[in-house]
C-alpha cells in the first residue's frame, strides 16, 4: 500500500507541473510593431514591441516596453494587453473592429502612440518620469462627416489636451479656411497622471 501511494505521488507531481507549464504558454507570437529609441534619457537604445495572440479568436495585442540597463541588456519595464483594442472584439461577434493596429514612435524621449478612432485619429504622448510612463499630452482629430467622405462643409475638430497644465483646447474649422470657426478652452486637472500600464483603449472617450 505504501509503495502504491508513492507511485501516485510521483505520477501526480509531473502532471501538476505540466498543467502549470501549459498555462504559461505565450501565444503572443506574431510581431506587428517594433520601434527603437532612447526613452529614459540614458543615451542607450530602448525597445517597443507589439505582438498579436494568433490563437485567441479576438486577436488581442500586447505592448511591451524594454529599457536598457547599464550592462547593455534590455529589461521588460511595461507589458500591457489593455492599451490596444483586439482586432476582433467580443462585442463585434467575429467582425473586424475596422481600425489599423496603432503605431508607436519615439521622438525626443517621448513615446507616441497613434491610433485610428471613429471619424479621425488620436495621438497619446507618454513620458518616462517618476519610474513610470505617464500620459502628458493628447492630440485628437475628428470630423463630423456622415457620408463616408469629407467635403467643403465638413467641420474638423482638433482637441489638444496638455495634462501637465490641465489646459484642453478644441478648435473647429473647415478645410481651406484660414480662420477657425470656434475655439473652446477649459481646464481639466487629472491627478495623478495616467500610467501606461493602467491605460485602456476605451480611455479614448475620456479625452
Amino acid at each position: 500500500m505504501k509503495n502504491m501511494y508513492l507511485y501516485f505521488v510521483l505520477i501526480l507531481i509531473p502532471m501538476g507541473l505540466l498543467a502549470q507549464s501549459n498555462k504559461s504558454i505565450d501565444n503572443y507570437s506574431y510581431q506587428v510593431r517594433e520601434e527603437n529609441g532612447d526613452l529614459n534619457n540614458d543615451g542607450k537604445m530602448d525597445k517597443i514591441i507589439v505582438k498579436m495572440d494568433t490563437v485567441d479568436e479576438t486577436r488581442p495585442l500586447r505592448l511591451q516596453i524594454f529599457l536598457s540597463q547599464p550592462n547593455g541588456k534590455l529589461t521588460l519595464a511595461v507589458s500591457s494587453t489593455k492599451i490596444i483594442e483586439p482586432q476582433y472584439p467580443v462585442e463585434n461577434k467575429g467582425e473586424f473592429n475596422g481600425y489599423q493596429i496603432p503605431s508607436f514612435f519615439i521622438e525626443k524621449g517621448i513615446l507616441k502612440m497613434w491610433s485610428e478612432i471613429k471619424g479621425g485619429n488620436i495621438t497619446y504622448d507618454f513620458k518616462y518620469q517618476n519610474g513610470n510612463f505617464e500620459l502628458i499630452y493628447v492630440n485628437k482629430l475628428t470630423n463630423n462627416a456622415t457620408k463616408g467622405y469629407t467635403d467643403e462643409n465638413t467641420i474638423f475638430t482638433e482637441a489638444k489636451f496638455d495634462l501637465v497644465t490641465g489646459i484642453r483646447t478644441e478648435t473647429d474649422e473647415v478645410s481651406g479656411s484660414a480662420k477657425a470657426l470656434e475655439v473652446r478652452k477649459k481646464r481639466i486637472l487629472v491627478r495623478p497622471l495616467p500610467k501606461i500600464q493602467d491605460f485602456k483603449f476605451s480611455d479614448k472617450e475620456l479625452y
